[in-house]
């Protein structure tokens, strides 16, 4: 195929346009996903068999509802959630209303990762953490979150690229950003220049992701 500059061109204040609406949708999404995520993570580890604040019901019930909402294809909770984003934002398009999905699908995802980060910690360092009579928040600050740092990054990574992969696809309804233009302006008008250039876009932020990702996760990791 072959690349029409010109088109590029005259289009770039729409791509620049739809490259930040990308960029405010994973802030927006991530920072909601950390802030509920994590701790909802470090509480299905600790409320686990055999842990320190063990609480089966409470366990279950918050693995019940992780399990849901992350079997639920994203377009279609995208979709479903249109009343709560009306809600929440008063509008269903744009970048703002699409970070209500991309929240609640994020939140899960993360939350089971630091849940994973927290099992890889050797289970004798939380024990000796308790022998010398440390509260659980003690534990859970001075003990968990330094121990799995460096996995947490990771996983901070990885759910920063799914949240690119996601943005894109919330260009179906409007949600704004690169899959908005390649749906209005590449797919719809068969204009094989913007599908190239978006995808282009998404494979290079995903990779700088990645790097930045795995440098940070290195350079914290003083094991």
């Amino acid at each position: 195929m072959d690349i029409e500059w010109g088109r590029i061109i005259e289009l770039w204040p729409e791509i620049q346009t739809a490259f930040f609406q990308t960029l405010m949708m994973i802030g927006i999404s991530l920072s909601v996903s950390l802030i509920i995520g994590l701790p909802l993570g470090i509480l299905l580890f600790i409320t686990d068999r055999g842990l320190f604040l063990e609480n089966r019901p409470v366990n279950s019930v918050l693995g019940f509802i992780v399990n849901i909402v992350r079997s639920i294809p994203f377009i279609i909770l995208l979709v479903a959630l249109i009343p709560l984003t009306k809600l929440i934002t008063g509008t269903t398009i744009g970048p703002v209303a699409a970070s209500v999905s991309l929240s609640v699908a994020a939140i899960p995802f993360f939350a089971r990762i630091v849940e994973n980060s927290l099992r890889e910690i050797d289970k004798g360092v939380i024990e000796a953490a308790i022998a010398v009579g440390a509260t659980p928040w003690m534990i859970i600050k001075d003990v968990l979150l330094p121990e799995a740092k460096a996995s947490i990054v990771q996983g901070i990574t990885l759910t920063i690229i799914s949240l690119v992969a996601y943005s894109a696809m919330a260009g179906v309804v409007g949600g704004g950003g690169i899959g908005d233009l390649a749906i209005r302006f590449g797919y719809y008008r068969y204009d094989n220049t913007i599908m190239i250039v978006t995808v282009v876009i998404l494979i290079v932020l995903v990779q700088l992701i990645q790097q930045a990702g795995d440098y940070t996760a290195k350079a914290i990791d003083k094991r």
